[in-house]
């Protein structure tokens, strides 16, 4: 593949850094620049990244970028596979690359739906694992373990009950080195 020569000239990509773990191609792009990277891999007569695997979030909590957002692409011409990565943070959408690959349709609104991150340009970005009035995102590191509300079904009332979540004790750091 012809990424590796282009990589070791000026390439003509929107690239921060390439490298190669694993046999694996690893690109990160900024996010302002996803859809021409994205775009530029499919089109491109020496890429033809045709396909797209897979979207996936990625939540780091101590970085000042606090998200990462990786694309996964397959060229079935080339047989290789290429990692595009970005970095966003709470308040910083990305652009959505549904216009380039219709399939990004679904893992962008999860990633919404989970993360919380948001994508310019969606056609229809709302959510899609949890409910409606779900309060919060469930995969970011600072959610809390036992969520915010309980849900359950009363039998005498005959239906779902939804209401805040009471602990009768605060949480605690169990250490197993003593039973007290």
């Amino acid at each position: 593949m012809s990424l590796v020569t282009l990589s070791t000239k000026k390439p003509c990509y929107p690239v921060l850094s390439y490298s190669i773990q694993k046999n694996e191609h690893i690109i990160t792009t900024r996010n302002v620049d996803i859809i021409l990277s994205i775009k530029l891999l499919k089109k491109h007569i020496n890429y033809q990244f045709n396909l797209l695997t897979c979207i996936s979030g990625v939540d780091l909590l101590s970085n000042d970028y606090r998200f990462s957002v990786v694309y996964d692409l397959l060229s079935l011409t080339f047989n290789s596979r290429i990692r595009v990565k970005t970095y966003t943070n709470e308040v910083t959408p990305i652009n959505s690359i549904v216009s380039v690959f219709k399939n990004a349709n679904w893992w962008e609104r999860e990633i919404w739906d989970m993360f919380g991150i948001y994508f310019n340009y969606h056609p229809d970005l709302r959510r899609i694992l949890t409910d409606y009035g779900f309060e919060g995102y469930p995969l970011r590191k600072d959610f809390p373990l036992t969520g915010y509300v309980e849900v359950r079904y009363d039998s005498v009332k005959k239906r779902i009950i939804v209401e805040p979540l009471e602990l009768s004790q605060e949480f605690r750091l169990f250490q197993y080195d003593t039973p007290w």
